[in-house]
């Protein structure tokens, strides 16, 4: 990995964060924060808020038969149990991808499983997909499709931590038939570091006929896949060659990483962090490698997020010149907090207003 990408200083937040946030648990801050964007609509705030935060029009994105307000979004993790659509929707993000959801509920791995690294401007997690399980999820989308202005809903799906990878079809199958008739698109995620095993499904013999159950039960539902940024460039391409020949609708790129180089925080901080993904400014660079090498070999019309290091409007900007669809953003949420998007979206139209 290379340098960090540039992360802007938003201000009051930045006051607030390195006041208050940076001396809390980092989880007991993000149930803060969520419990803050939950409470946007049930105060009948939304209409209010929205009037400053709705990106411009001319930032519309038509791709997986759908309209996406904007090409940013919410990447998988950050809304794990599909309910806090609306308010992030009001904040002004073009879609939300909710989950890791697995077919059975489960708690994750131990606390504490994340962990930050301010001077990198990332985050170490093992949360081990901690959610609700998938009846309970569908519920909650059910209930989101039926709000007003609500962003595209992605859901992300994954193995139950207690299944055998030997039996994760029929595990990811049970997701698939009850939340691909209420999403937006499916995503498969077969790259999160921490569900022992999981890394394992991207290979190809183990991918195709997942790809293709998954693809054959969800219907008209578009289907993508999630991969890790730690594949070797032959197997980003061999995946990229699967996808395109099972017709699915596109790839999501890339999840964390297990690499810990080039960090400028201490080895007693990443050490302190220990195992799981690493998120945030130090993944950029490989994230827009892993983008460049898909759309290398991708049709035009295949739909390809780029996730991974994005803070800025000009990140953002640069990974849709280097072919992404859509990109997709999570760590920066706790660094520059409720008005990211906002500040994402504003960015973008001054600068192609500026070309």
């Amino acid at each position: 990995m290379s340098e960090s990408a540039s992360v802007p200083d938003s201000g009051l937040y930045q006051f607030v964060f390195r006041t208050f946030f940076v001396r809390m648990d980092p989880e007991k801050a993000h149930h803060f924060a969520f419990a803050f964007i939950r409470a946007i609509p049930k105060l009948r705030l939304g209409t209010i808020v929205r009037t400053f935060t709705k990106p411009h029009r001319s930032l519309r994105v038509e791709t997986l038969g759908l309209t996406f307000p904007s090409p940013f979004g919410v990447a998988a993790g950050f809304d794990k149990d599909a309910r806090g659509i609306a308010g992030l929707g009001v904040l002004g993000f073009g879609h939300v991808e909710v989950g890791t959801i697995t077919a059975r509920p489960q708690p994750g791995n131990e606390k504490p499983r994340l962990f930050r690294l301010v001077k990198d401007h990332a985050v170490v997690n093992r949360m081990g997909f901690n959610n609700g399980g998938a009846v309970k999820a569908a519920g909650e989308v059910g209930r989101a499709r039926h709000i007003r202005h609500r962003p595209v809903i992605g859901v992300n799906i994954g193995k139950s931590r207690v299944v055998d990878v030997d039996d994760a079809v029929d595990d990811y199958l049970v997701s698939t038939r009850l939340l691909a008739p209420l999403a937006d698109y499916l995503a498969v995620n077969v790259s999160s570091p921490n569900t022992p095993g999981l890394r394992g499904l991207q290979e190809i013999d183990r991918l195709a006929p997942l790809l293709t159950a998954v693809r054959d039960a969800a219907g008209r539902t578009p289907v993508l896949v999630k991969i890790a940024p730690d594949l070797e460039d032959d197997a980003v391409t061999r995946v990229t060659a699967l996808v395109v020949e099972l017709g699915l609708a596109g790839v999501i790129a890339t999840n964390t990483t297990l690499s810990r180089d080039g960090l400028a925080s201490s080895g007693r901080e990443v050490e302190g962090a220990g195992a799981g993904g690493l998120s945030g400014a130090p993944l950029a660079a490989r994230s827009l490698e892993v983008l460049r090498l898909i759309r290398a070999t991708a049709p035009a019309d295949l739909c390809v997020i780029s996730v991974g290091g994005v803070f800025t409007a000009s990140d953002v900007q640069e990974r849709v010149d280097a072919g992404a669809t859509l990109v997709q953003g999570y760590t920066g949420f706790l660094y520059l907090g409720p008005l990211w998007a906002r500040m994402i979206n504003r960015g973008l139209r001054e600068l192609r207003t500026k070309r």
